[in-house]
């Protein structure tokens, strides 16, 4: 591709043996708008992490028009004119506008940092991105965050770039804002730079991008013109799989009035930003998933079902009486008998150092104890059932439970909260980073649960899973619930345009 800026040849990129990007070509042309696209876990991320320095390949080279080059730091692709905005702002929230748009290079006159050439060049970068009503010696934390995104993007612009990297740049925007930054972009084309645009909003794509890109599973499948293949082709590039033979059979579906007592019904949940009006329901004996690409408040609900979240607004019910659990001690008591297992086993769901007794142990103190104090005969039993149900690999109950593999780790949390016995199980990406057996192992204790009268409210990045565990699955996008699927309707590609919120015609 002789006019591209920036050129990929056999780029791999392994983590702990696990395929990120493997041989991996690919190329962006000077003067174009870019789309990336895929579903998670495609290997975006660690493309644009290896375009920005932020990561350096195990294998293959990057040119840059048309040279061999290496990023060892951002810092220095920033100098070759690479510049990266990702999700998460990097602005200090606590200095002012013009000190974070400036702050890799300010201005400096004798030495020092020229205020006023600092705040001069705040006020032509943010009057670029149509923002004048932002003052420069404002505090970025007293801003909305539609406009602290815009900083974002002027601080970007004010580096000069190349090559503009934008990963969901406009997911906190406003329909003006957004507006905004398509025409930038199309300021940015006319100007011949390069600039790489993911998101998952299929409309933006369609109004901004001239090529697009489709990576699945670490590997670049396809790169086209915009026109050149619809929307139900491009979500079927994107899955390009079928669902393995791995889960347990399903019951049959039943009739809405002969399903199970409803243990939780939430209508028009809200809370801050994320969740925008939620309405679900969860009845005993089922298993509902939560699909939909990840940040769209999956895990804000779970969280907020479990009483973790403050300010939580509208109407819940929980086994026939009104309102959320006030704290996880009060989501996981007798009366309510709600358990989560949290997202990240290592940091939320589990104490290292700690043995792995003491672990399967913590969450139910209560049902060991004779007064104040820990029965050792039944807090011995509690273990060693734990241990069997889940067909836990341990030498002692009393090893740290930092020597188990990942799989018995995430085994270990499960087992914790199902000593609760709790009726209402809530389950946030169980198999993430775990072996394909253990995987199998959890799908088949998730059914048996069901059948036993547990309702299960399970979120999966994966969809393969959703399908293969689910008797229904809500997907949600912005905060909301904007599709329901049951039994034979739920498939990958109902739920990757469910996911991006397009419609897909049947075949």
């Amino acid at each position: 591709m002789t006019d591209a800026i920036v050129e990929y040849r056999g780029i791999s990129k392994f983590f702990a043996g696990i395929r990120a990007l493997e041989n991996v070509d690919f190329a962006c042309k000077a003067g174009s708008i870019h789309a990336i696209l895929g579903e998670n876990g495609a290997g975006k991320s660690t493309l644009i992490k290896i375009m920005a320095g932020v990561l350096q390949p195990d294998t293959g080279e990057m040119l840059l028009e048309g040279r061999p080059i290496v990023f060892p730091t951002p810092t220095a692709a920033n100098a070759a004119g690479i510049v990266c905005m990702f999700q998460e702002l990097s602005l200090v929230p606590d200095l002012s506008v013009a000190d974070n748009i400036s702050i890799s290079d300010p201005p400096r006159r004798f030495g020092l940092i020229d205020r006023r050439a600092q705040v001069a060049r705040a006020q032509e970068l943010l009057a670029r991105v149509r923002c004048e009503d932002v003052d420069p010696n404002a505090l970025v934390r007293e801003l909305s965050l539609s406009r602290r995104q815009m900083v974002e993007i002027a601080k970007a612009i004010g580096r000069n770039p190349k090559v503009l990297i934008l990963d969901e740049a406009t997911s906190a925007l406003t329909s003006r804002d957004v507006q905004t930054v398509y025409d930038l972009l199309a300021e940015l084309k006319a100007d011949g730079i390069a600039s790489l645009f993911i998101s998952h909003r299929m409309h933006e794509v369609d109004a901004l991008c001239d090529t697009l890109s489709v990576f699945r599973n670490g590997q670049h499948i396809e790169t086209f013109a915009k026109g050149e293949k619809s929307e139900r082709e491009i979500v079927r590039l994107m899955i390009g799989r079928d669902v393995e033979a791995q889960f347990p059979a399903k019951p049959p579906s039943k009739p809405e009035d002969q399903r199970g007592e409803e243990l939780l019904s939430v209508r028009n949940l809200k809370w801050e930003n994320r969740l925008n009006g939620i309405d679900l329901s969860l009845r005993r004996g089922e298993i509902v998933g939560l699909g939909g690409l990840d940040g769209q408040g999956q895990k804000e609900l779970l969280l907020a079902l479990f009483g973790v979240l403050r300010d939580v607004e509208g109407e819940v019910i929980v086994g026939g009486r009104k309102g959320l659990p006030s704290s996880p001690a009060a989501a996981k008591s007798a009366r309510t008998r709600i358990a989560l297992v949290p997202e990240d086993r290592k940091t939320e769901g589990l104490m290292l150092g700690m043995p792995i007794a003491d672990n399967l142990l913590a969450a139910s103190f209560s049902k060991i104890s004779r007064g104040p104090l820990i029965d050792p005969l039944l807090a011995r039993q509690a273990v060693d059932e734990g241990v069997e149900k889940l067909n836990i690999k341990i030498g002692s109950a009393e090893d740290a439970v930092m020597t188990l593999s990942g799989g018995n780790q995430q085994k270990v949390v499960i087992a914790k909260w199902l000593m609760t016995d709790p009726d209402i199980i809530l389950l946030n990406d169980p198999t993430r980073g775990i072996d394909v057996g253990t995987k199998q192992e959890i799908y088949r204790l998730m059914r048996e649960l069901a059948n036993e009268g547990k309702a299960i409210l399970f979120y999966s990045s994966d969809y393969a899973e959703l399908i293969g565990c689910c008797d229904r699955v809500s997907v949600l996008y912005g905060g909301r619930v904007v599709s329901e699927q049951q039994g034979d309707a739920i498939t990958e590609e109902s739920l990757v345009a469910a996911s991006l919120n397009i419609g897909v015609e049947a075949a």
